[in-house]
């Protein structure tokens, strides 16, 4: 399929996990991918599974939580078309053992960077009359997960910034969605928390990371041409019942 041909899609985080796996579907539809990370050998990885899946890219590196970076990043990327905000990272356990440092760290990295990237790409899509911003959310931004009040507070945020930049953004053709993941077997992820959260969704299982690049990459294309505003859970049915 090449309904991508001659878009330019950036990918943040993507040199693993759901980022990796989106990366790949959207160059299999024929995008010009820049995979964002911070590793430059798993960035290298990343690009050849890209071109092995027949698509095109390149790496560039930079630390989200740095503003400064972000800036550079937008600069050297060019001209986006479609723009994925999936970095981020998470933290789990009891409120009060938080330390500062790390809440700041989880806002910078998950609302701050996704902001402030949204912020340096997006008016350029605008001023073209079209393009496609899709962030990840989580099903941990709207269910009560014992230990996760930071993270998910997090991820409320960003389905709060995609219904404000599609009101902002969308009269002018940009579209802007979330997708919402359940438990998903990525890499890094404590599998006995996958586990035990998977076994509450509808399904029954977690998700494999290809299974929510497959409905970001849709989000990307002219197929989802009326999608905008949304948050699209992909979690198993968590959110469901």
């Amino acid at each position: 399929m090449s309904e991508l041909t001659g878009r330019t899609a950036l990918v943040t985080g993507a040199t693993s996990g759901i980022g990796k796996a989106t990366a790949v579907a959207l160059g299999a539809l024929g995008a010009t991918v820049i995979v964002h990370g911070r590793d430059a050998q798993r960035g290298a990885q990343a690009v050849k599974e890209v071109e092995a899946a027949g698509g095109r890219a390149r790496f560039l590196a930079a630390d989200l939580r740095e503003p400064a970076e972000i800036t550079r990043l937008a600069q050297e990327a060019g001209e986006i078309d479609i723009l994925v905000n999936n970095a981020g990272s998470s933290w789990f356990g009891p409120t009060a053992d938080l330390d500062v440092d790390t809440y700041d760290k989880l806002f910078d990295g998950n609302v701050r960077s996704t902001y402030l990237l949204t912020a340096a790409v997006a008016p350029a899509m605008a001023a073209r009359g079209e393009g496609s911003i899709v962030s990840l959310d989580s099903m941990a931004g709207s269910v009560g997960l014992a230990g996760g009040a930071a993270y998910s507070a997090t991820k409320a945020s960003i389905a709060a910034l995609t219904r404000a930049w599609a009101a902002e953004f969308s009269p002018s053709g940009v579209r802007v969605n979330a997708v919402a993941p359940g438990p998903v077997y990525s890499d890094g992820a404590n599998t006995a928390t996958i586990d035990s959260l998977a076994a509450t969704t509808l399904l029954g299982r977690g998700a494999k990371p290809e299974e929510i690049a497959e409905v970001i990459a849709f989000l990307s294309t002219p197929r989802a041409g009326y999608v905008t505003g949304a948050t699209i859970a992909v979690d198993g049915g968590r959110t469901a019942v």
